[in-house]
Protein backbone atom coordinates (compact mmCIF):
# COMPACT_ATOMS: atom_id res chain seq x y z
CA UNK A 1 0.00 0.00 0.00
CA UNK A 2 1.58 3.50 -0.92
CA UNK A 3 1.29 5.97 1.59
CA UNK A 4 0.88 9.66 1.26
CA UNK A 5 4.59 10.35 2.72
CA UNK A 6 5.94 8.34 -0.40
CA UNK A 7 3.69 10.48 -2.45
CA UNK A 8 4.65 13.56 -1.04
CA UNK A 9 8.35 12.81 -1.16
CA UNK A 10 8.25 12.48 -4.79
CA UNK A 11 5.59 15.32 -4.91
CA UNK A 12 8.76 17.65 -3.73
CA UNK A 13 11.42 16.24 -6.02
CA UNK A 14 13.06 19.04 -8.09
CA UNK A 15 12.68 18.32 -12.28
CA UNK A 16 15.40 18.96 -14.54
CA UNK A 17 14.37 20.43 -17.98
CA UNK A 18 13.83 17.60 -20.40
CA UNK A 19 15.44 17.32 -23.72
CA UNK A 20 14.19 15.52 -26.99
CA UNK A 21 15.48 11.34 -27.27
CA UNK A 22 16.77 11.36 -31.00
CA UNK A 23 18.84 8.44 -31.87
CA UNK A 24 19.51 7.17 -28.97
CA UNK A 25 20.34 10.19 -26.54
CA UNK A 26 18.30 13.17 -25.12
CA UNK A 27 19.29 16.65 -26.96
CA UNK A 28 18.38 20.19 -26.76
CA UNK A 29 15.88 21.34 -29.85
CA UNK A 30 18.57 22.59 -32.69
CA UNK A 31 17.55 26.42 -32.02
CA UNK A 32 17.21 25.74 -28.18
CA UNK A 33 13.77 26.41 -28.16
CA UNK A 34 11.81 25.32 -24.55
CA UNK A 35 8.08 25.17 -23.20
CA UNK A 36 6.95 25.92 -20.12
CA UNK A 37 5.33 23.53 -18.01
CA UNK A 38 3.13 24.41 -14.90
CA UNK A 39 1.38 21.69 -12.95
CA UNK A 40 -2.39 21.64 -12.72
CA UNK A 41 -2.41 21.14 -9.14
CA UNK A 42 -1.17 24.50 -8.10
CA UNK A 43 0.02 26.82 -11.23
CA UNK A 44 3.33 26.60 -10.33
CA UNK A 45 6.53 25.90 -12.98
CA UNK A 46 7.78 22.54 -12.50
CA UNK A 47 10.43 22.23 -15.55
CA UNK A 48 10.68 23.20 -18.81
CA UNK A 49 10.67 20.70 -22.08
CA UNK A 50 12.52 21.11 -25.51
CA UNK A 51 10.48 22.05 -28.04
CA UNK A 52 11.20 20.00 -31.52
CA UNK A 53 11.14 22.39 -34.68
CA UNK A 54 10.56 21.09 -38.00
CA UNK A 55 14.38 19.94 -38.35
CA UNK A 56 14.26 17.93 -35.22
CA UNK A 57 11.41 16.34 -36.81
CA UNK A 58 13.10 15.34 -39.32
CA UNK A 59 16.32 14.15 -37.15
CA UNK A 60 14.12 11.97 -35.55
CA UNK A 61 12.58 10.29 -38.15
CA UNK A 62 15.64 9.61 -39.84
CA UNK A 63 17.08 7.99 -37.14
CA UNK A 64 13.97 6.01 -37.16
CA UNK A 65 14.70 5.05 -40.53
CA UNK A 66 17.94 4.69 -40.62
CA UNK A 67 17.48 1.63 -37.58
CA UNK A 68 14.98 0.01 -38.95
CA UNK A 69 16.89 -0.10 -42.35
CA UNK A 70 19.88 -1.51 -39.74
CA UNK A 71 17.77 -4.47 -38.71
CA UNK A 72 18.95 -4.60 -35.27
CA UNK A 73 15.44 -4.42 -34.01
CA UNK A 74 13.43 -5.04 -37.26
CA UNK A 75 14.86 -8.32 -37.86
CA UNK A 76 15.42 -9.55 -34.49
CA UNK A 77 13.66 -12.56 -33.76
CA UNK A 78 10.60 -11.88 -31.99
CA UNK A 79 11.60 -13.95 -28.97
CA UNK A 80 14.64 -11.10 -28.81
CA UNK A 81 12.24 -8.19 -28.95
CA UNK A 82 10.08 -10.28 -26.44
CA UNK A 83 12.78 -10.20 -23.90
CA UNK A 84 13.41 -6.39 -24.42
CA UNK A 85 10.15 -5.23 -24.38
CA UNK A 86 9.38 -7.97 -20.98
CA UNK A 87 12.23 -6.30 -19.48
CA UNK A 88 10.67 -2.31 -20.64
CA UNK A 89 7.30 -3.85 -18.29
CA UNK A 90 9.43 -4.63 -15.13
CA UNK A 91 10.90 -1.55 -14.92
CA UNK A 92 7.65 0.33 -15.19
CA UNK A 93 6.47 -2.00 -12.85
CA UNK A 94 9.45 -1.14 -10.57
CA UNK A 95 9.28 2.79 -10.68
CA UNK A 96 5.28 2.67 -10.53
CA UNK A 97 4.99 5.27 -7.83
CA UNK A 98 8.12 7.58 -9.50
CA UNK A 99 5.86 7.24 -13.06
CA UNK A 100 2.67 7.85 -11.40
CA UNK A 101 3.42 10.84 -9.15
CA UNK A 102 5.24 12.69 -12.32
CA UNK A 103 2.20 12.16 -14.29
CA UNK A 104 0.20 13.58 -11.94
CA UNK A 105 2.50 16.14 -11.32
CA UNK A 106 2.13 16.95 -14.73
CA UNK A 107 -2.02 16.86 -15.97
CA UNK A 108 -3.48 16.68 -12.64
CA UNK A 109 -5.17 13.22 -12.82
CA UNK A 110 -6.11 11.74 -8.80
CA UNK A 111 -2.87 9.58 -8.31
CA UNK A 112 -5.71 6.54 -7.13
CA UNK A 113 -6.74 6.25 -10.89
CA UNK A 114 -3.25 7.27 -12.07
CA UNK A 115 -1.39 4.66 -10.12
CA UNK A 116 -3.80 1.69 -11.83
CA UNK A 117 -4.11 3.29 -15.00
CA UNK A 118 -1.14 4.75 -15.91
CA UNK A 119 2.03 2.82 -15.00
CA UNK A 120 0.25 -0.16 -14.29
CA UNK A 121 -1.44 -0.32 -17.05
CA UNK A 122 1.48 0.64 -19.46
CA UNK A 123 3.15 -2.20 -18.01
CA UNK A 124 0.56 -4.91 -18.47
CA UNK A 125 0.23 -3.73 -21.69
CA UNK A 126 3.99 -3.86 -22.73
CA UNK A 127 3.47 -7.43 -21.21
CA UNK A 128 1.07 -8.64 -23.19
CA UNK A 129 1.72 -7.64 -26.56
CA UNK A 130 6.06 -9.24 -25.75
CA UNK A 131 3.97 -12.10 -25.27
CA UNK A 132 2.06 -12.38 -28.15
CA UNK A 133 4.53 -11.23 -30.59
CA UNK A 134 6.30 -14.92 -31.01
CA UNK A 135 2.31 -16.56 -31.03
CA UNK A 136 1.74 -14.74 -34.60
CA UNK A 137 1.53 -17.16 -37.61
CA UNK A 138 1.29 -16.51 -40.93
CA UNK A 139 -0.97 -17.84 -43.42
CA UNK A 140 -0.76 -20.88 -46.27
CA UNK A 141 -3.70 -20.43 -48.56
CA UNK A 142 -5.30 -23.30 -49.85
CA UNK A 143 -4.55 -23.27 -53.21
CA UNK A 144 -3.96 -26.27 -56.11
CA UNK A 145 -1.17 -28.52 -55.51
CA UNK A 146 1.01 -26.85 -58.42
CA UNK A 147 1.30 -23.51 -56.33
CA UNK A 148 1.69 -22.60 -52.78
CA UNK A 149 0.73 -18.97 -51.70
CA UNK A 150 1.94 -17.37 -48.65
CA UNK A 151 0.70 -14.72 -46.62
CA UNK A 152 3.50 -12.68 -44.45
CA UNK A 153 3.18 -9.77 -41.56
CA UNK A 154 5.73 -7.44 -42.13
CA UNK A 155 6.61 -4.71 -39.94
CA UNK A 156 5.76 -0.89 -41.91
CA UNK A 157 8.60 0.82 -40.92
CA UNK A 158 8.39 4.30 -39.86
CA UNK A 159 5.07 5.07 -36.96
CA UNK A 160 4.39 8.22 -36.07
CA UNK A 161 2.51 8.01 -32.67
CA UNK A 162 0.92 11.38 -31.77
CA UNK A 163 -0.82 11.07 -27.57
CA UNK A 164 -3.10 13.37 -25.79
CA UNK A 165 -2.60 14.39 -22.35
CA UNK A 166 -5.71 12.44 -20.56
CA UNK A 167 -3.70 9.29 -20.02
CA UNK A 168 -0.22 9.74 -21.70
CA UNK A 169 1.18 6.45 -20.47
CA UNK A 170 -1.63 4.20 -21.01
CA UNK A 171 -2.11 5.40 -24.42
CA UNK A 172 1.35 6.05 -25.48
CA UNK A 173 1.83 2.14 -24.19
CA UNK A 174 -1.40 0.94 -26.63
CA UNK A 175 0.43 2.76 -29.67
CA UNK A 176 4.36 1.60 -29.13
CA UNK A 177 4.17 -1.51 -27.59
CA UNK A 178 2.12 -2.95 -30.62
CA UNK A 179 4.59 -0.90 -33.11
CA UNK A 180 7.38 -2.21 -31.39
CA UNK A 181 6.44 -5.54 -31.09
CA UNK A 182 5.76 -6.23 -34.44
CA UNK A 183 9.42 -4.40 -35.06
CA UNK A 184 8.61 -0.90 -36.31
CA UNK A 185 10.68 2.17 -35.37
CA UNK A 186 8.71 4.83 -33.75
CA UNK A 187 8.58 8.60 -33.74
CA UNK A 188 6.42 9.93 -30.03
CA UNK A 189 5.15 12.70 -29.89
CA UNK A 190 3.50 13.32 -26.39
CA UNK A 191 0.94 16.23 -25.40
CA UNK A 192 2.90 19.87 -24.74
CA UNK A 193 0.90 19.47 -21.33
CA UNK A 194 1.87 16.19 -20.92
CA UNK A 195 5.28 15.23 -21.82
CA UNK A 196 6.94 14.50 -18.63
CA UNK A 197 6.33 10.69 -17.99
CA UNK A 198 6.97 9.35 -21.74
CA UNK A 199 10.27 10.77 -21.87
CA UNK A 200 10.63 8.95 -18.41
CA UNK A 201 9.48 6.15 -20.38
CA UNK A 202 12.25 6.63 -22.76
CA UNK A 203 15.29 6.10 -20.43
CA UNK A 204 13.56 3.25 -19.03
CA UNK A 205 13.25 1.91 -23.00
CA UNK A 206 17.02 2.82 -23.29
CA UNK A 207 17.94 1.04 -20.17
CA UNK A 208 15.74 -2.35 -20.98
CA UNK A 209 17.65 -2.93 -24.27
CA UNK A 210 15.90 -1.07 -26.82
CA UNK A 211 18.34 -0.05 -29.68
CA UNK A 212 19.26 3.76 -30.41
CA UNK A 213 16.67 4.66 -32.78
CA UNK A 214 14.45 2.68 -32.56
CA UNK A 215 12.20 5.01 -30.19
CA UNK A 216 12.07 8.81 -30.91
CA UNK A 217 10.56 10.96 -28.50
CA UNK A 218 10.21 14.51 -29.73
CA UNK A 219 8.15 17.16 -27.57
CA UNK A 220 6.35 20.36 -28.84
CA UNK A 221 3.21 22.05 -29.99
CA UNK A 222 1.00 20.10 -31.74
CA UNK A 223 0.54 22.81 -34.80
CA UNK A 224 4.38 23.12 -35.17
CA UNK A 225 6.08 19.86 -33.95
CA UNK A 226 3.29 17.65 -34.96
CA UNK A 227 2.23 18.80 -38.06
CA UNK A 228 5.96 18.24 -38.92
CA UNK A 229 5.53 14.94 -38.13
CA UNK A 230 2.29 14.39 -40.30
CA UNK A 231 3.92 15.71 -42.96
CA UNK A 232 6.83 14.19 -42.70
CA UNK A 233 7.30 11.82 -46.66
CA UNK A 234 9.46 9.31 -44.71
CA UNK A 235 6.01 8.42 -41.92
CA UNK A 236 4.88 5.21 -43.14
CA UNK A 237 1.48 4.84 -40.24
CA UNK A 238 0.28 7.74 -37.84
CA UNK A 239 -1.26 6.70 -35.18
CA UNK A 240 -3.51 9.46 -33.38
CA UNK A 241 -5.74 9.94 -30.35
CA UNK A 242 -7.24 13.36 -29.75
CA UNK A 243 -9.95 15.79 -30.88
CA UNK A 244 -11.69 15.61 -34.08
CA UNK A 245 -10.29 18.67 -35.16
CA UNK A 246 -6.80 18.02 -35.37
CA UNK A 247 -7.45 14.42 -36.60
CA UNK A 248 -8.81 16.30 -39.49
CA UNK A 249 -6.07 17.93 -40.21
CA UNK A 250 -4.35 15.17 -39.88
CA UNK A 251 -5.88 12.92 -42.75
CA UNK A 252 -5.25 16.36 -44.94
CA UNK A 253 -1.21 16.57 -44.02
CA UNK A 254 -1.75 12.91 -45.20
CA UNK A 255 -3.09 14.04 -48.73
CA UNK A 256 -0.38 16.67 -48.75
CA UNK A 257 2.28 14.15 -48.08
CA UNK A 258 3.32 10.59 -49.01
CA UNK A 259 -0.58 9.34 -48.44
CA UNK A 260 0.49 7.79 -45.22
CA UNK A 261 -1.71 5.52 -43.67
CA UNK A 262 -3.85 7.45 -40.51
CA UNK A 263 -5.48 5.70 -37.58
CA UNK A 264 -7.42 7.55 -35.67
CA UNK A 265 -9.16 7.42 -31.82
CA UNK A 266 -10.75 10.59 -31.61
CA UNK A 267 -13.60 11.80 -29.58
CA UNK A 268 -16.87 10.81 -27.79
CA UNK A 269 -20.09 11.72 -26.62
CA UNK A 270 -21.15 8.59 -25.00
CA UNK A 271 -24.62 7.26 -24.17
CA UNK A 272 -24.87 5.43 -20.55
CA UNK A 273 -28.52 3.87 -20.85
CA UNK A 274 -30.30 3.11 -17.41
CA UNK A 275 -33.30 1.03 -17.84
CA UNK A 276 -36.14 1.01 -15.09
CA UNK A 277 -35.09 -2.81 -14.96
CA UNK A 278 -31.33 -2.38 -14.06
CA UNK A 279 -31.12 -5.09 -11.17
CA UNK A 280 -28.97 -2.30 -8.63
CA UNK A 281 -30.75 1.15 -9.07
CA UNK A 282 -27.50 1.83 -6.46
CA UNK A 283 -24.69 -0.31 -8.77
CA UNK A 284 -25.73 1.55 -11.57
CA UNK A 285 -25.35 4.99 -10.01
CA UNK A 286 -22.06 4.20 -8.62
CA UNK A 287 -20.83 3.20 -12.42
CA UNK A 288 -22.32 5.84 -14.07
CA UNK A 289 -20.28 8.29 -11.06
CA UNK A 290 -17.40 6.41 -11.78
CA UNK A 291 -17.90 6.56 -15.78
CA UNK A 292 -18.39 9.87 -15.93
CA UNK A 293 -16.43 11.94 -13.32
CA UNK A 294 -12.74 9.84 -12.98
CA UNK A 295 -10.24 11.94 -13.92
CA UNK A 296 -12.76 15.01 -13.82
CA UNK A 297 -14.35 13.80 -16.95
CA UNK A 298 -11.70 13.96 -19.40
CA UNK A 299 -11.80 10.11 -20.61
CA UNK A 300 -12.51 9.97 -24.22
CA UNK A 301 -15.22 7.35 -23.46
CA UNK A 302 -16.98 8.98 -20.64
CA UNK A 303 -20.48 8.51 -20.19
CA UNK A 304 -21.28 12.20 -20.85
CA UNK A 305 -24.76 11.71 -21.61
CA UNK A 306 -27.02 9.66 -19.17
CA UNK A 307 -30.62 8.59 -20.39
CA UNK A 308 -32.68 7.04 -17.92
CA UNK A 309 -35.89 5.69 -18.11
CA UNK A 310 -38.68 7.91 -17.29
CA UNK A 311 -40.65 5.92 -14.16
CA UNK A 312 -36.89 5.53 -12.54
CA UNK A 313 -35.72 9.22 -13.53
CA UNK A 314 -36.46 10.96 -10.33
CA UNK A 315 -35.05 8.98 -8.10
CA UNK A 316 -31.86 7.65 -10.00
CA UNK A 317 -30.90 11.54 -10.34
CA UNK A 318 -31.92 12.33 -6.61
CA UNK A 319 -29.08 9.40 -5.77
CA UNK A 320 -26.86 10.24 -8.53
CA UNK A 321 -27.01 14.09 -7.84
CA UNK A 322 -26.43 13.38 -4.07
CA UNK A 323 -23.05 10.98 -5.06
CA UNK A 324 -21.87 13.42 -7.22
CA UNK A 325 -22.07 16.27 -4.51
CA UNK A 326 -20.01 13.83 -2.24
CA UNK A 327 -17.24 13.52 -4.38
CA UNK A 328 -14.60 15.46 -2.64
CA UNK A 329 -12.23 17.53 -5.42
CA UNK A 330 -9.03 18.35 -4.68
CA UNK A 331 -5.33 17.80 -4.66
CA UNK A 332 -5.02 14.90 -7.08
CA UNK A 333 -1.65 13.93 -4.73
CA UNK A 334 -3.87 13.83 -1.76
CA UNK A 335 -4.93 10.14 -1.52
CA UNK A 336 -8.07 11.90 -0.09
CA UNK A 337 -9.23 13.21 -3.07
CA UNK A 338 -11.21 11.92 -5.31
CA UNK A 339 -11.83 14.18 -8.36
CA UNK A 340 -8.57 15.92 -9.45
CA UNK A 341 -7.46 18.44 -11.21
CA UNK A 342 -8.83 20.18 -14.85
CA UNK A 343 -5.60 19.44 -16.94
CA UNK A 344 -5.10 22.80 -18.01
CA UNK A 345 -6.32 26.34 -18.05
CA UNK A 346 -7.32 25.99 -21.60
CA UNK A 347 -9.27 23.37 -20.92
CA UNK A 348 -10.97 24.92 -17.46
CA UNK A 349 -12.20 27.77 -19.73
CA UNK A 350 -13.62 25.41 -22.31
CA UNK A 351 -15.60 23.65 -19.62
CA UNK A 352 -17.03 26.77 -18.25
CA UNK A 353 -17.71 27.67 -21.27
CA UNK A 354 -19.80 24.82 -21.96
CA UNK A 355 -21.39 24.91 -18.75
CA UNK A 356 -22.79 28.99 -19.39
CA UNK A 357 -23.92 27.48 -23.16
CA UNK A 358 -26.26 24.92 -21.25
CA UNK A 359 -27.52 27.29 -18.94
CA UNK A 360 -28.43 30.08 -22.06
CA UNK A 361 -29.90 26.98 -24.00
CA UNK A 362 -32.59 26.02 -20.98
CA UNK A 363 -30.88 22.89 -19.07
CA UNK A 364 -31.22 22.91 -15.59
CA UNK A 365 -28.36 22.45 -13.10
CA UNK A 366 -28.55 20.26 -10.63
CA UNK A 367 -25.44 20.06 -9.12
CA UNK A 368 -22.17 22.50 -9.58
CA UNK A 369 -21.00 24.15 -12.12
CA UNK A 370 -18.21 26.35 -10.56
CA UNK A 371 -14.99 26.70 -10.26
CA UNK A 372 -13.11 26.06 -7.01
CA UNK A 373 -10.35 25.87 -5.07
CA UNK A 374 -8.98 28.99 -7.02
CA UNK A 375 -7.02 30.35 -4.39
CA UNK A 376 -4.60 27.61 -4.78
CA UNK A 377 -3.72 28.61 -8.28
CA UNK A 378 -4.76 25.05 -9.56
CA UNK A 379 -7.59 24.48 -12.08
CA UNK A 380 -10.56 22.92 -10.45
CA UNK A 381 -14.07 22.45 -11.06
CA UNK A 382 -17.02 20.91 -9.31
CA UNK A 383 -18.65 18.00 -11.03
CA UNK A 384 -21.74 19.35 -12.79
CA UNK A 385 -25.58 17.35 -13.62
CA UNK A 386 -27.66 19.02 -15.91
CA UNK A 387 -30.90 17.89 -15.94
CA UNK A 388 -34.03 18.83 -18.56
CA UNK A 389 -31.57 18.05 -21.59
CA UNK A 390 -32.26 17.97 -25.29
CA UNK A 391 -30.35 15.95 -27.55
CA UNK A 392 -30.33 19.11 -29.74
CA UNK A 393 -28.92 20.83 -26.69
CA UNK A 394 -24.83 21.81 -27.66
CA UNK A 395 -23.76 19.89 -24.27
CA UNK A 396 -25.60 16.57 -25.82
CA UNK A 397 -24.07 16.88 -28.72
CA UNK A 398 -20.38 18.27 -28.67
CA UNK A 399 -17.72 16.95 -26.57
CA UNK A 400 -16.44 18.49 -23.56
CA UNK A 401 -14.02 16.75 -21.98
CA UNK A 402 -14.95 17.80 -18.64
CA UNK A 403 -16.91 16.55 -15.36
CA UNK A 404 -20.03 17.59 -16.83
CA UNK A 405 -22.65 15.38 -17.65
CA UNK A 406 -26.27 15.41 -18.98
CA UNK A 407 -29.43 13.78 -18.29
CA UNK A 408 -32.15 13.05 -20.83
CA UNK A 409 -35.47 11.20 -20.07
CA UNK A 410 -36.56 8.51 -22.29
CA UNK A 411 -39.80 5.83 -22.36
CA UNK A 412 -38.95 2.38 -24.53
CA UNK A 413 -36.17 1.18 -26.25
CA UNK A 414 -36.85 2.75 -29.30
CA UNK A 415 -36.69 5.99 -28.15
CA UNK A 416 -33.56 5.24 -25.64
CA UNK A 417 -31.70 3.97 -29.17
CA UNK A 418 -33.02 6.97 -31.26
CA UNK A 419 -31.58 9.92 -28.91
CA UNK A 420 -28.40 7.41 -28.28
CA UNK A 421 -27.32 7.68 -32.00
CA UNK A 422 -28.17 11.21 -32.42
CA UNK A 423 -24.58 12.94 -32.32
CA UNK A 424 -21.64 12.44 -34.99
CA UNK A 425 -19.96 10.32 -32.31
CA UNK A 426 -19.69 6.24 -31.82
CA UNK A 427 -16.93 5.83 -29.51
CA UNK A 428 -18.31 4.33 -26.18
CA UNK A 429 -22.38 3.15 -24.54
CA UNK A 430 -23.28 1.73 -21.70
CA UNK A 431 -26.63 -0.41 -20.90
CA UNK A 432 -28.04 -1.10 -17.01
CA UNK A 433 -30.88 -3.85 -17.28
CA UNK A 434 -31.62 -7.29 -16.24
CA UNK A 435 -33.20 -8.22 -19.53
CA UNK A 436 -30.43 -10.26 -21.40
CA UNK A 437 -32.79 -9.99 -24.42
CA UNK A 438 -33.09 -6.10 -24.30
CA UNK A 439 -29.45 -6.47 -23.60
CA UNK A 440 -28.57 -7.84 -26.96
CA UNK A 441 -31.11 -5.88 -29.28
CA UNK A 442 -29.31 -2.22 -27.36
CA UNK A 443 -25.94 -3.93 -27.89
CA UNK A 444 -26.49 -4.42 -31.33
CA UNK A 445 -28.55 -1.47 -32.02
CA UNK A 446 -25.97 1.45 -30.80
CA UNK A 447 -23.75 2.69 -33.29
CA UNK A 448 -20.63 2.53 -31.05
CA UNK A 449 -17.61 0.37 -30.81
CA UNK A 450 -17.74 -0.52 -27.42
CA UNK A 451 -20.92 -1.14 -25.18
CA UNK A 452 -20.91 -2.18 -21.29
CA UNK A 453 -23.73 -3.82 -19.93
CA UNK A 454 -24.56 -3.30 -16.11
CA UNK A 455 -20.77 -1.65 -15.93
CA UNK A 456 -19.08 1.45 -17.25
CA UNK A 457 -15.61 0.99 -18.42
CA UNK A 458 -13.49 -1.72 -17.63
CA UNK A 459 -12.74 -3.76 -20.44
CA UNK A 460 -9.00 -4.70 -20.32
CA UNK A 461 -6.52 -4.84 -23.20
CA UNK A 462 -7.74 -8.02 -24.28
CA UNK A 463 -10.70 -6.36 -26.47
CA UNK A 464 -10.47 -3.36 -29.07
CA UNK A 465 -10.81 0.26 -28.40
CA UNK A 466 -11.98 1.56 -31.71
CA UNK A 467 -14.80 4.12 -32.80
CA UNK A 468 -17.51 4.76 -35.71
CA UNK A 469 -18.81 7.80 -37.07
CA UNK A 470 -16.58 10.28 -36.42
CA UNK A 471 -15.00 8.94 -33.45
CA UNK A 472 -12.18 7.23 -35.74
CA UNK A 473 -11.13 3.93 -37.32
CA UNK A 474 -8.63 1.06 -36.16
CA UNK A 475 -8.28 -0.30 -33.31
CA UNK A 476 -6.24 -0.22 -30.06
CA UNK A 477 -5.76 -2.93 -27.75
CA UNK A 478 -6.12 -6.62 -28.33
CA UNK A 479 -4.40 -8.52 -31.33
CA UNK A 480 -6.21 -5.88 -33.69
CA UNK A 481 -4.02 -3.43 -32.82
CA UNK A 482 -1.08 -5.39 -34.55
CA UNK A 483 -3.44 -4.81 -38.11
CA UNK A 484 -2.34 -1.34 -37.95
CA UNK A 485 1.16 -1.73 -37.49
CA UNK A 486 2.20 -4.80 -40.34
CA UNK A 487 1.71 -4.77 -44.09
CA UNK A 488 0.31 -8.01 -45.49
CA UNK A 489 3.18 -9.31 -48.12
CA UNK A 490 1.84 -12.31 -50.51
CA UNK A 491 4.18 -14.93 -51.79
CA UNK A 492 2.73 -16.76 -54.77
CA UNK A 493 4.72 -19.54 -55.38
CA UNK A 494 5.07 -22.41 -59.11
CA UNK A 495 5.77 -25.90 -57.94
Amino acid sequence: MVSQAEIDALRAVPLDPRKLLIDGSFRDAADGETLAVSSPIDGRSLTSIASASKQDVHAAVTSARHSYERGAWSKAAPAARKKVLLRLADLIEKHTLELAVLGVRDNGTEIKMAMRAEPGSAAATFRYYAEAIDKIYGEVAPTDDQHLGLMHREPVGVVGAIVPWNFPLMIGAWKLAPALAVGNSVVLKPAESASLSLLRIGELALEAGLPDGVLNIVTGRGAETGEALALHMDVDVLAFTGSGAVGRRLLEYSAQSNLKRVFLELGGKSPNIVFADAQDIDVAVAGSINGMFRNSGQVCVAGSRLLVQRNVAQEFTEKLVAAASSLRVGDPLDLASDVGAISNDEQLATDLRYIEIAQREGATLATGGHRILEGSGGYYLEPTIFRDVRSDMTIAQEEVFGPVLSIMEFDDDEEAIRIANSTPYGLAAGVWTANLARAHKMVRAIRSGVVHVNCYGGADITLPLGGVKQSGNGHDRSLHAIDKFTDLKTAWFSL
